[in-house]
Parts: structure tokens; sequence; C-alpha cells
């Protein structure tokens, strides 16, 4: 970790200006463009991977990693592990957090970015459960483990990038772009799924898997997913380290225990950072993995869903995501004018009442035309929300906390609200599901009492749009140096 670490500092230190004199400090190079790419490529590959998983944790590792007796005790084996990886997401954004805060930003995006990338890669190549039984879906538990605690550092990172980086009344523009790696990521993973499925259909049935998929097909996004790695590491490699990092630097004001400090100085920002994103969390994964579950499920059997085709209902989702994508930069400016908190507190409404409307579009009326059309307006209306309420976190969690601890802090918060929003939404909608007989209602309920505590969380946030950012530095005698 040392030599990757100063073979890393090394080409910051030759890709910035050099000051031989001793007069000016030599600006940063990062220009607007390089740091919209840095920061969004990481996260459109960090989502990529995500997608690729939860996708898979739907159609394939089910049937291949665990034993065919029960198909809802095997779905949920999958989502335990699926939700596995956001258990160890916090103890990543400790590692990283304390690496990115005490090291710098760059050294730490190429390190989480690196060991991300070649977990998913291993996985492509594991074996399955018919070929060596119990020790396959222990394989998987430890690569999607590692996959969790490298993206523990890697969102923090990637928002620190962009709003460190940015004009002090466009830091929450700049901050959606690390979002928008979300929406790209669903449509370039899913698109490709969709590619190899229709490459290798099912003779009979268009909600089933063809044996070349199950064989071998499925793993090609896993392995395609080195190819986009490798361009991240190129772009990040060429980063250089932001003012704000380097202004804590020169007054001595790095902290030796980041974590320690976090949780001794700022642990009420940790909480209400953590709750502020629950409802983002439970919402995202509603709209990409649940509803993928129950779209796709037969309209018979127990529980049951929409019956619609696992080509088709993609399809659905990918055009619900462009609103995704598109309301993600909207939301930005929109922040940047109104204020995060102001924003998100008429978002969070919003996601409470289309929790409670759950049964209105999901849960069937009239014939397959109707289904389908209804299934469609829940999907946009939930992806656009989405977008409104991911876009701002890329601005507010990092805002939350000073420069010297800021890594650690919203990469803790962020990533454990991944443990009460994210690990639990899939495996607790499942349950919900089946005991509401087929009905959605009571998914939509856990949704909407998430977005309840959310509102709460932001009620007690401070609004951090006009804070001075770049000199936002706790003094050295707070932190015990």
């Amino acid at each position: 970790m040392s030599s990757l670490s100063s073979s890393i500092q090394e080409s910051t230190s030759i890709s910035s200006p050099s000051n031989k004199e001793g007069h000016e400090a030599a600006k940063p190079l990062n220009s607007p463009a390089r740091v919209i790419a840095a920061s969004l490529v990481g996260t459109t590959i960090e989502f990529y991977d995500f997608y690729v998983y939860a996708t898979a944790a739907v159609l394939v590792f089910p049937k291949l990693f665990f034993p065919a007796t029960n198909k809802t005790a095997a779905l949920m084996a999958s989502f335990a592990i699926f939700g596995a990886a956001m258990v160890a997401r916090p103890i990543g954004a400790v590692f990283f957090g304390h690496m990115g805060d005490k090291y710098g930003r760059k050294t730490t995006l190429v390190t989480s970015l690196l060991t991300m990338g070649i977990a998913t890669f291993i996985i492509g190549f594991l074996p399955t459960y018919s070929h060596i039984g119990v020790i396959a879906p222990i394989f998987l538990l430890l690569l999607r483990l590692t996959q969790g605690f490298a993206l523990g550092g890697e969102w923090s990172g990637a928002a620190l990038v962009a709003t460190e980086n940015a004009p002090a009344n466009k830091r929450a523009w700049y901050g959606t772009f690390p979002q928008l790696g979300a929406p790209l990521g669903f449509i370039v993973a899913n698109g490709l799924f969709l590619i190899i499925n229709f490459a290798l259909p099912h003779p009979e049935s268009s909600l089933l898997q063809s044996e070349a998929f199950l064989s071998w097909g499925w793993r090609i996004p896993f392995v395609f997913s080195a190819v986009m790695v490798a361009i991240g590491l190129w772009v990040r490699l060429k980063l250089v380290e932001s003012e704000a990092f380097k202004k804590a630097q020169k007054q001595g004001a790095i902290v030796k225990m980041p974590l320690a400090d976090t949780l001794r100085h700022h642990f009420k920002a940790v909480v209400l950072g953590t709750f502020a994103m629950l409802a983002t969390y439970v919402l995202f994964y509603f709209m990409t993995t649940f509803s993928l579950t129950y779209g796709t499920a037969a309209t018979s059997g127990s529980p049951s869903g929409l019956g619609i085709s696992y080509t088709d209902f993609v399809l659905m989702q990918i055009f619900g995501v462009i609103f995704f994508g598109i309301f993600t930069l909207i939301s930005g400016p929109l922040a940047d004018v109104m204020g995060r908190r102001k924003l998100l507190l008429i978002v969070t409404v919003a996601i409470i009442a289309f929790g409670l409307l759950f049964p209105f579009f999901l849960d069937g009326r009239g014939g397959q035309s109707s289904t389908v059309w209804f299934a469609e307006s829940f999907l946009v209306i939930g992806f656009t929300l989405m977008g409104f309420t991911f876009g701002p976190m890329g601005a507010l969690l990092p805002e939350l906390f000073p420069t010297n601890v800021r890594y650690t802090g919203s990469a803790i918060a962020y990533n454990v609200s991944s443990i009460l929003g994210a690990a639990l939404a899939p495996m607790v909608a499942t349950a919900l599901w089946s005991l509401a007989h087929g009905s959605t209602w009571l998914v939509g309920v856990y949704l909407a009492g998430s977005a309840v505590l959310t509102f709460v969380s932001l009620l007690f946030t401070r609004e951090t749009k006009d804070m001075d950012y770049e000199n936002d530095i706790a003094a050295t005698e707070e932190i015990g140096l």
C-alpha cells in the first residue's frame, strides 16, 4: 500500500507546476473537465458494479450459487449476500476515510477503484454450486465483501474531488456529477445484460434465461468491468490535490486519527447525515432491485408479481432512469439557489406520498397493457424523485464536515446509511411483499416510514449552501495536535 501511495504522490508532483523560487504557490491543474471526468468515471463504475451484481442476484445467483430447494429462500439468500456488501462499506469508509484525510484524495480514489475492479472481475470467473458446492456462495460472499469495502471509500472521494474543486456558488452543481454515475452505470450495466439476453434467448419463454446465459453469458458484464476500471485509473492518475486539502496540510491541521476526531467532535453531523440519506437509499434500491424482482415475477405463485418479461421490464427501467439522470442534473442548480435543506425537505414529503401510493401503481389493474402503463408511470415518478433527492447529497454530506475530517465524516454517514437503507431494503421488501400475499402496500409503507425519518433529520440539519468550504478547517487545538 505504501509503495502504491508513494508512486501516486510522485505522479502528482510531476503533474504539478514547479515553484522553484518559492514565490507564489502553484495553482492546481484540475480543469473543470478533468474534475467532472474523475468524479464521474469512478461512481459510474461503482454503480455499474452494483447493477451488474443486483441483476445477477435476481436472475442468476439464486439458480447457480444456492441449492435449488426453495425459490424464495434462494432469492433471499442471494439478496443477503448482496446486502453483506453494505455491512462492509462502513469498514471501508473508515479505512479509506483515514487515507483520504491523512494522505490525500487522489491516492485513496485510485486505491479504492483498483480494489473494487479486481473483486468484480474475479466474480466473472467463479465456479458455481454444482461444481464446488457450498464453497461457491462463500467465495461469492468474500468477493462481495471486498466490493463493499472498496465502495466504502469510492463515493466520498469522488464527491470531494467534485466539490473541493468547484466554484463556491456551484458546489451542488459540481456535486451532481458523481451522482450522475448512478443512472449512467445503470444504463451501461443493464444495456449490456440486455444485449447478452438478446444474443442468448431462451427458446421457450422470455421470462426465463437460456442455458448459455446461465452457463457463461452472465459472466461477461463482470469481466467487462476491467475495461472501465482501466479507463478510470487513467483519468484519476492525472488529478492534482485540491486547494482545500493543501491548505489543511500547510496549516498542520492533518488529523492523526480522523475516525476518533470525527466521532468525538462531529458525531451529530454523522447521525444527521446518515438519516438524511436514508430515504434516498431505500428508494434507490426499491426502484432498481425490488422493482425488477416484482415486475418480472409471475402473476401466479407466492408471492405474485406483474409477469412482465425481463427484457421488457429492463427497457421500462432504462426509460425511467433517463428521468433519474435529467433530474439529478437539474437538482444541482436548484440546490445552489434554494439551498440543499429546503429542496430535500420538499422532495422527502413527495417520497412519503409516493410510498403510500405503491398499491395504486403496482397491484395490477385491468389488462396487461394497463399494468405495464401503471408500472412505467411508477418507474418514471420514482426515478424522478430519485434524481431530486440523490443529486444534492453530493454537496450536502461533505459540507457537514471540515476539510480535515471531510472524507471520513461523509464516508461514514453515506455508508452507515447504506446498511440501514440498502442492506435491509431488498430482504425486508421481499418479506413484506410475501406477507401481504403479493400486494405492495407494506413495501410502500416501509419507504414512507424511512422518508419520515429523513424528514426529521433534515429539520435538525443546518443549511450549508453559503459555508466557506475551502477554509472550513478544524482548529489544531480542537483536533488535539
